[in-house]
């Protein structure tokens, strides 16, 4: 997929799945149930053991339509290594000018992390596709519609504390997508193999965003 077509996919799914989790082995039966329950975009973040081989498969193996991503890429060398595993996107919880700039150089989607007004003006300019809005916990819905009102041209995507209750709470106050981990991902589900209650799990968070009071601030 080009960049454009990464974007159009993310922000037409309005969800990234954010898999963070110790056994790299329950990795691939995780990605497939959140698949399978509709979420396009599968972030596998660099905490996960031996996260860029299990990128490349990923990536190799993928689904038409799924985006297999990176995310906790906190510098411009792990950047340019998942991108050259086939990472269709970047994901940051900082905003690393250098992590900024290798994604433009290779064309990829990066969506680096800001917490301010500033912060966040500031990684629009200097490139980013989407800005990660972390940790949103401490923020809440009202913060990005107060920040909608005089920069509604950002695109946002609130991450850490997001759950499958308010999710569409986000996309309605005008964020552009969410990104969700534990509230998605469950661990207890992961430790035991019940990829049927993951596939549950994505069926209610997408079925969320798509009704009527979430399907606004794309």
């Amino acid at each position: 997929m080009t960049k454009d077509q990464v974007l159009e996919t993310i922000l037409a799914g309005k969800a990234v799945a954010v898999i963070r989790i110790k056994d790299a082995a329950r990795l691939a039966g995780t990605a497939a149930a959140l698949a399978k329950g509709g979420i396009t975009a599968l972030e596998i973040t660099m905490t996960v053991p031996d996260a860029i081989a299990i990128i490349r498969e990923m990536a190799r193996a993928k689904a038409p339509g799924t985006l297999i991503g990176a995310g906790t890429v906190l510098d411009a060398a792990t950047a340019s290594a998942v991108i050259d595993a086939g990472a269709d996107f970047v994901v940051s919880p900082i905003m690393d000018l250098g992590t900024i700039q290798a994604c433009r150089d290779a064309d990829v989607l990066v969506a680096p992390g800001a917490f301010t007004p500033t912060e966040i003006v500031t990684a629009w300019r200097a490139g980013a596709d989407i800005v990660k809005v972390f940790p949103a916990t401490s923020l809440g819905p009202q913060f990005f519609r107060d920040l909608r009102g005089p920069l509604p041209h950002l695109r946002l995507m609130p991450t850490g504390g997001v759950t499958l209750e308010n999710a569409r709470d986000f996309i309605a106050a005008g964020a552009s997508c969410v990104g969700i981990g534990t509230a998605l991902v469950d661990a207890k589900s992961v430790e035991a193999g019940n990829w049927e209650a993951l596939e549950t799990r994505a069926r209610v968070l997408m079925a969320s965003l798509a009704s009527p009071s979430g399907s606004r601030g794309r």
